[in-house]
């Protein structure tokens, strides 16, 4: 029997077959993918970094389907969004009738930490475009609360009007750091009289209750006007 002549061409596998399509088919189509995804996109702009179409670049904005230069004033700075001016006015400066001006800071002010507004100086108020000293009166002191006088009075002392008054402590008293109120609180076993302190009066059957300043009834006790009866 003759045996069959050996052939010089190689044999493919399927596994082989399909990996020469897909290099065949990267080799012919790459070009025409590369052409496509820049097709179409105008002059001042890049293909977005994620997803389809294209964006302007920074300092242009998009109009009619092309990218048009911001018109950025003096004193601002590009923001590189669609939206709004496309622009913001530097710190210190606001944006009047289409521009940046400088923020006017009157005396004894100071610029605040966004750099939008000013704010006064410790000791001074704001009163419509300045800044008025805060006057404290005798045995008072600045406050650093934005809010109120701007002062507040020393221990011991009570604000009335524009002024610091003296806490008046009765026998039997002692001062307590409040703003409202008396200023003062009866000790124990005394209670509040007009403006003085007295002793606490209590019937039979009865202790001073857990303020210290007044009475309850002992058990089974209970009161019923200025005594302790039983039920």
């Amino acid at each position: 029997m003759k045996q069959a002549p050996h052939s010089n061409r190689p044999i493919f596998g399927a596994a082989a077959l399909i990996q020469y399509a897909y290099l065949f088919f990267l080799l012919f189509t790459t070009p025409a993918l590369a052409q496509t995804s820049s097709a179409g996109i105008p002059a001042n702009a890049q293909p977005k970094s994620y997803g389809l179409g294209w964006e302007c670049d920074p300092g242009y904005r998009s109009e009619n389907e092309s990218c048009v230069a911001i018109e950025i004033p003096t004193n601002a700075y590009p923001t590189n969004l669609s939206y709004g001016n496309g622009w913001e006015c530097r710190r210190g400066f606001q944006e009047i009738s289409g521009g940046c001006e400088a923020i006017p800071i009157p005396a004894n002010a100071f610029l605040n930490s966004s750099g939008t507004d000013w704010k006064c100086n410790r000791g001074f108020r704001k009163f419509n475009t300045s800044c008025v000293a805060i006057e404290v009166p005798a045995n008072g002191y600045l406050d650093d609360a934005s809010y109120g006088s701007g002062w507040k009075c020393n221990r011991g002392f009570r604000a009335t009007e524009d002024t610091c008054a003296e806490i008046i402590v009765p026998a039997n008293a002692y001062f307590v750091e409040s703003s409202y109120g008396r200023g003062w609180k009866c000790e124990r076993g005394y209670q509040v009289s007009g403006e003085s302190c007295v002793e606490v009066m209590m019937p039979e059957n009865a202790h001073l209750d857990y303020t210290g300043n007044d009475w309850a009834c002992d058990k089974p006790y209970f009161k019923q006007l200025q005594d302790c009866v039983l039920p």
